[in-house]
C-alpha cells in the first residue's frame, strides 16, 4: 500500500511564511480542519496516511513536501532554505530512513520538495528562490536521476505554477509555456485568475485540486481525469497547497 506522510498545522502556523494578502485573517483551526479533509480524500484513494507528531515549534512545518525528495530506494533530506525552516524535516528523514536510503543535503547547497516534479522518465526541478544549483546537482547525484531545470529566482516553488498529472499531461500557468524542459508534455494551461490551481495532487487517475477554479476543474475533466475539489484556502494564505501538504510514496 502506498503511504502519504503529512503532519497537521502546529500551534504556531499563523506566524508561517508568506506574503499573501490575506495572511491576517488565517484562521487555525480552520486549517486543521481543511487538514482533516485533505488526509480523509487520500486515505479513500487508498492510501495509508500517516500522520507525524506535530511540529509546534515550526510555523511552517505542516508543509512536509519540501523536506525530502524520493526516486526509486532513495530520498534525499532537503536542506531548507529559509532557517527558520530548518530542523522540520527531522522526523521525516526517521521515517523516510525505515523504508530507504537516506542522505542529506549539504550546505550551501538548498533544495525544496516543492521545487521538484516528478515526471515518468526524469526529474524537473525549478532553480528558485529556495532552491540553488547545488541543491539539484546533489540530488542528481544521490538519486541517480536525470533532473532538468527550469531557472526562475522570482518564484518560491516550481510547482506552483506547474505540476504533473500523468499521461504526458501537465497543468501550466502561462508563466512556462513553451519552456523547452516541458516541450513533449501536453501542457494544460489554465488563465491567470485560477492560477493557484496550477497545484495539483494526483493519485492514479484522480487530481486532488483546489476548490473554486471551476475552469481549470473543467480542463483536467476534458483530459480524462477525475477531479476532487478540496477547500485550501487556510493554505493558500501561507503560499502553500495540496502538493506541499504530503510526501507520497
Amino acid at each position: 500500500m502506498r503511504l502519504a506522510i503529512t503532519r497537521e498545522p502546529g500551534e504556531r502556523y499563523t506566524s508561517c511564511i508568506s506574503c499573501h494578502p490575506m495572511r491576517s485573517s488565517l484562521n487555525l483551526m480552520k486549517a486543521r480542519e481543511q487538514h482533516r479533509r485533505y488526509r480523509k480524500a487520500l486515505s479513500e484513494l487508498g492510501l495509508e496516511v500517516v500522520l507525524l507528531e506535530r511540529d509546534d515549534g515550526h510555523p511552517d512545518s505542516c508543509f512536509v513536501e519540501d523536506t525530502a525528495i524520493i526516486h526509486r530506494e532513495k530520498a534525499l533530506i532537503c536542506r531548507l532554505a529559509p532557517g527558520s525552516r530548518r530542523g522540520e524535516e527531522t522526523q521525516v528523514e526517521q521515517i523516510l530512513g525505515e523504508r530507504f536510503h537516506v542522505r542529506r543535503t549539504l550546505a550551501p547547497a538548498t533544495i525544496e520538495g516543492g521545487d521538484v516534479m516528478h515526471l515518468a522518465d526524469r526529474l524537473v526541478s525549478g532553480v528558485t528562490q529556495r532552491t540553488n544549483e547545488l541543491g539539484v546537482n546533489q540530488a542528481a547525484q544521490w538519486l541517480e536521476v536525470r533532473i532538468d531545470t527550469i531557472r526562475d529566482p522570482e518564484i518560491i516553488h516550481l510547482k506552483s505554477y506547474v505540476t504533473y498529472l500523468g499521461r504526458d499531461t501537465a497543468v501550466c500557468t502561462k508563466r512556462f509555456v513553451g519552456h523547452p524542459v516541458l516541450k513533449g508534455l501536453d501542457l494544460l494551461v489554465i488563465p491567470d485568475r485560477e492560477a493557484y490551481a496550477a497545484n495539483t495532487l494526483t493519485i492514479d487517475e484522480t487530481v486532488l485540486m483546489s476548490s473554486g477554479r471551476p475552469e481549470t476543474h473543467r480542463k483536467i475533466r476534458e483530459a480524462g481525469f477525475h477531479v476532487v475539489p478540496l477547500d485550501t484556502s487556510e493554505f493558500e494564505k501561507c503560499e502553500g497547497a495540496l502538493t506541499c501538504l504530503s510526501i507520497v510514496i
